[in-house]
């Protein structure tokens, strides 16, 4: 049985893609998400952080952990990760849904011409 690890430098470069998105400083990240503004600080130098706030972030972000344990199926999370960038794109209220189906074509033909074979 091969060994998974938590990637918590993705996880955390994908949490701060939605703060960005959100418009959110960390402090109101940490507020909506019921987490302590200190887990964020450590997650930023790279520590784990403890289940109960991973939970958190994941549900308050709307990201899936399991994407960003190494050692997964690989083809999985590519199908996975592709999912999850267009809800994403669907979720954004500032985009109408035409145009976040419009990226959602684009990121999914790139990836296809992308992808390792």
């Amino acid at each position: 049985m091969s060994k998974s690890l938590f990637d918590v430098d993705s996880f955390y470069k994908a949490l701060d893609n939605v703060r960005k998105n959100s418009n959110l400083t960390w402090k109101k990240v940490a507020d909506k998400a019921g987490v302590s503004a200190s887990t964020l600080t450590r997650m930023a130098q790279g520590k784990r952080p403890d289940v109960d706030s991973m939970a958190a972030l994941a549900t308050w972000s709307n990201l899936n952990v399991d994407n960003y344990i190494v050692g997964h199926n690989q083809e999985k999370m590519a199908k996975t990760s592709i999912e999850e960038v267009s809800a994403l794109f669907r979720a954004d209220p500032s985009l109408e849904p035409s145009a976040a189906a419009a990226i959602e074509a684009i990121v999914r033909a790139a990836h296809e011409k992308l992808r390792k074979v």
